[in-house]
């Protein structure tokens, strides 16, 4: 996903969860004999005065939940990583090829084969930027699920300590607002241990070079170079 888009989708379902947190708080308290949702009843908005930050993405993927999720995609992805890895060393092949042997063909050679180079090469980047989008989606899908789940238990962390503000330090400054928070007031850590528990999702097998923070799966092997510039035709008269 590109860093605006999960920046939108973040504070959009963020947002949305919130507010529909508070609505069925709202609705609950109203209507005492109502069935309610006990996270969404036992907690009210947050009214307090300290100030505290959230890396809202760092929360949502290296919460257990999050982390099982996106490992999940993460192996979903590799078919598909493999085989644009397998096209994109194909049309290096095709490109050195061209230029260590380029001087010996035939112009008709030459252009034919400068021709399925780029050909390939767009072919690759459409294959990539549709995989691209398809992972982005998927990832937008697990964050919105795990959001929409933690919204409230970020509510009730804040009401139950005193917090009035959030900030969501997901993006470093100057692409977000943060210029500096200290680890003092980042609620990050706190916020993940009280989701973990909530949910009940237990943490995934530690890989083998031990336990680290969760990564997002990748979307795309790295796009091959640009193909070699063509030739200028020589002056040499066509042969007969």
């Amino acid at each position: 996903m590109t860093s605006k888009f999960m920046r939108i989708l973040v504070a959009a379902v963020f947002a949305l969860s919130l507010s529909a947190w508070a609505q069925t708080a709202a609705d609950n308290a109203a209507t005492p004999n109502a069935p309610s949702s006990a996270s969404a009843a036992a907690t009210p908005l947050a009214t307090g005065t300290k100030v505290g930050t959230i890396n809202i993405e760092g929360a949502i993927f290296n919460c257990n939940e999050g982390r099982r999720d996106a490992e999940a995609l993460s192996k979903k992805l590799e078919p598909k990583q493999a085989e644009l890895k397998g096209v994109s060393d194909e049309i290096e092949a095709l490109k050195k090829q061209l230029s260590t042997q380029g001087d010996k063909m035939n112009e008709d050679a030459a252009a034919a084969l400068r021709k399925q180079i780029e050909t390939k090469q767009k072919a690759f980047e459409r294959s990539v930027q549709d995989a691209r989008e398809e992972a982005q989606g998927q990832q937008g899908e697990i964050m919105q699920r795990v959001l929409g789940k933690m919204a409230p238990v970020i509510a009730k962390y804040a009401a139950d300590n005193g917090y009035g503000l959030l900030i969501d330090t997901s993006q470093q400054w100057p692409q977000g607002p943060v210029i500096m928070a200290g680890p003092s007031v980042d609620l990050t850590t706190q916020i993940i241990e009280a989701y973990n528990i909530k949910s009940g999702v237990p943490a995934p097998p530690a890989s083998a070079g031990g336990t680290k923070p969760a990564a997002r799966p990748a979307t795309s092997p790295a796009k091959p170079a640009t193909a070699p510039a063509p030739k200028p035709a020589t002056s040499n008269p066509p042969k007969q």
